[in-house]
C-alpha cells in the first residue's frame, strides 16, 4: 500500500521578502519521512486571503494531508484562520474550549486576555485542537487541513502534537555514497542503476573540493531490502565509494 500524500503550505509576506528564512519546511520533511507520509509539493504563498483560500482548496483536494505554517497570531495579518474556513466552508469564531486554553495560560502569567489574544482562539466549526506546549494558543486540524504557527519552535512543537494522531506508512530511508567522479561520469551507469531498481530513487548532488569535482549519491526507498541492493549495485560500480 503506497504511503500517504501531504503538502505543505507556507504563508508569510516575511517569507517571500526574504526577511526571514523558513525552517519549517525543513524540519516538517524530515518528521514527515520518518512517519511514512510523503511530502511531494511545498507553495510558499503571500498574507492574501484569496490566494490563501485557492490554495487551500487546491492542495486539500490533490493530497492526503496539507499542513500550513504561518498566520495564525494575534495581529490583523494573521489571516490564516479565516482563509482555511473559508476554502472549507466552515464558520470560524472564538471557541470556549480554545479560550479556555488561553485563559488558562495567561492567568498563571498574569495577563490579560485582550482582543488581540482573544483572536488566536478564533477556531473553525468541527476543528479538533492542536496542542501548543509552548505558548498555547492552539493549531487545529479541519479534516484534512493541518494549520499551525510560523514561529519555529512553536511549529515544531505543534508537529510533535500531531503526528502521533496521524497513520503514517513506511518511512523513507536513505544512504549517501560520495564519488570521486563528476555527474558527467556517472551519468549513465547512475542512470541504468535506476532503471534497475525502480523501487529505489537516486540523486546525484555535485561538488568540488580542492579543484575535484565529485558526486554524492542519494539511494532512497521505503524498503530495506531494495535499499541495501542499491548499495551494494554502487559500491560493485564506483569501489572508490564512501559511505
Amino acid at each position: 500500500m503506497a504511503n500517504p500524500t501531504a503538502a505543505m503550505l507556507v504563508v508569510g509576506d516575511e517569507i517571500l521578502s526574504g526577511r526571514t528564512r523558513d525552517a519549517n519546511m525543513h524540519h516538517l520533511a524530515s518528521r514527515l519521512t520518518e512517519t511514512g507520509i510523503d511530502l511531494n509539493e511545498v507553495r510558499i504563498i503571500s498574507d492574501d486571503h484569496e490566494a490563501i483560500v485557492e490554495a487551500v482548496e487546491d492542495l486539500s483536494r490533490g493530497y492526503d494531508h496539507l499542513f500550513t505554517s504561518g498566520g495564525i497570531g494575534p495581529t490583523h495579518d494573521d489571516i490564516t484562520a479565516d482563509a482555511v474556513a473559508a476554502a472549507m466552508k466552515a464558520p470560524i469564531g472564538v471557541r470556549d474550549d480554545a479560550l479556555a486554553v488561553l485563559k488558562a495560560h495567561y492567568d498563571r502569567q498574569g495577563t490579560e486576555i485582550n482582543d488581540a489574544r482573544r483572536r488566536m482562539a478564533r477556531i473553525p466549526d468541527g476543528a479538533t485542537l492542536i496542542d501548543n506546549p509552548i505558548s498555547a494558543a492552539p493549531g487545529f486540524t479541519l479534516r484534512n487541513v493541518h494549520v499551525m504557527a510560523g514561529v519555529p519552535a512553536i511549529f515544531q512543537a505543534m508537529v510533535g502534537s500531531l503526528l502521533p494522531t496521524l497513520t503514517g506508512g513506511k518511512p523513507l530511508r536513505s544512504v549517501s555514497l560520495r564519488i570521486a567522479h563528476g555527474e558527467g561520469d556517472i551519468a549513465e551507469a547512475l542512470g541504468a542503476l535506476a532503471n534497475a531498481l525502480p523501487d529505489v530513487s537516486f540523486g546525484s548532488y555535485p561538488f568540488i573540493q580542492n579543484g575535484l569535482y565529485g558526486t554524492n549519491i542519494v539511494a532512497r526507498s521505503s524498503d530495506p531490502t531494495a535499499l541495501e541492493t542499491a548499495v551494494d549495485r554502487l559500491v560493485e560500480r564506483f569501489p572508490d565509494a564512501q559511505l
